[in-house]
């Protein structure tokens, strides 16, 4: 960088400067202390690092539900955009046989001397203004009538396919840019917390992990629990009326009994996949996000589910968390950003976030949105 100052004069001993070097040094030397010595922001308690790292996980479930989205989006309108091209090229070959057939007619006009008419319709920027010339109509064909007719309703017809085309393909990278940027919000958010977590001490990561056993130790208890009130509604709806002893011993039926036979076939597939890890837009085999694995062990059972929790959520028939049974799509939070399937007894197979595999937990140890059967 250029200096302004004006050069300094020149003096016979360098005592002095030295001095004043030296002394330029120990200040700069003594700010740096003090702006190391500066009292620096309170540390977050390990309470507040597990809420903040809970948090940038759901943060990162609803950025993954929105890249799922915007994936299938893309897809779509990518298969759309090629079907849409294979119409204009297929037109624009018809139109070009059309074409040949009207140069033959101008061959044959060309031979009998009349070939300036029909050319200048061929090459005419407005053919149906030429055509409907008395003149050249009355030297044409019924045959050549309609085949000029023909061409000139193919050439609009391809003209407006290829205006379909080009709004399709610009809605295609619409869908793109919003992938990526989905793409790179979810990345963010799983780096946040990765960059939270690497700051901890061995005693800290150790006080987080206490603190995540009792978290689970709570949902567990309420799990228990409600596999206690469900058991206690089986057995009253299998207890006999009062006087009407059953005619052989009956128990009660098990809470952790799929309903149907398509949900004990989509709950074989998830539990399958245990262990698995969590990838963050995956469908599997080797990998799921929360959506993507549901998805993936109904279409087992042979019942479609769409890609997104948002959408999934609205599949079926709506039930009460104490009337959950087997197979049944349990969602969470009030994003519905994330879901696990229902398994008995309070309990849920869920893949739950980046660095997790897919595995058992109670349903409550996430806020609970609501339940849906999906068959």
């Amino acid at each position: 960088m250029p200096s302004h100052r004006k050069p300094r004069t020149r003096i016979g001993t360098t005592a002095p400067a030295l001095g004043v070097t030296t002394a330029a040094l120990a200040s700069v030397s003594l700010l740096a202390q003090s702006a190391d010595a500066a009292p620096a922001g309170p540390k977050p308690s390990i309470e507040e690092v597990q809420k903040k790292v809970d948090d940038l996980y759901r943060q990162a479930d609803l950025a993954t539900q929105k890249y799922d989205a915007a994936k299938e989006a893309t897809a779509t309108q990518r298969a759309k955009a090629d079907a849409l091209l294979d119409q204009v090229a297929a037109g624009t070959a018809k139109l070009n046989d059309t074409r040949r057939v009207i140069g033959s007619y101008a061959a044959a006009q060309y031979r009998d001397g009349g070939v300036t008419p029909t050319m200048t319709l061929l090459f005419s920027d407005d053919p149906q203004a030429f055509f409907d010339q008395n003149q050249l109509m009355g030297r044409l064909s019924d045959e050549q009538q309609k085949t000029l007719s023909t061409f000139e309703s193919e050439r609009a017809a391809n003209a407006k396919k290829r205006a379909e085309a080009s709004r399709s393909l610009a809605a295609l990278t619409t869908s793109q840019q919003t992938l990526r940027a989905g793409k790179q919000d979810v990345q963010t958010k799983l780096a946040a917390a990765r960059t939270l977590l690497s700051t901890l001490t061995a005693q800290e990561k150790a006080r987080l992990a206490a603190i995540e056993k009792k978290k689970q130790d709570e949902a567990g208890r309420k799990a228990a629990e409600l596999a206690a009130q469900q058991a206690a509604a089986a057995k009253k709806k299998a207890t006999p009326p009062a006087g009407h002893a059953p005619s052989s011993p009956s128990s009660p039926s098990a809470p952790s009994a799929p309903a149907t036979t398509k949900a004990a076939k989509a709950l074989a597939f998830a539990r399958a996949q245990m262990g698995k890890p969590y990838v963050w837009g995956a469908t599997g085999p080797a990998s799921y996000d929360c959506s993507g694995l549901t998805q993936a062990a109904w279409k087992a059972a042979g019942v479609d589910l769409p890609r997104t929790t948002w959408d999934q959520v609205k599949t079926g028939t709506r039930v009460a968390t104490a009337d959950l049974q087997p197979g049944d799509l349990v969602f969470f939070y009030d994003d519905i950003s994330h879901v696990g399937m229902y398994i008995g007894n309070g309990m849920m197979i869920h893949a739950p976030h980046s660095g997790a595999y897919v595995r058992e937990e109670s349903i409550y140890y996430m806020p609970i949105y609501g339940s849906v059967r999906p068959a």
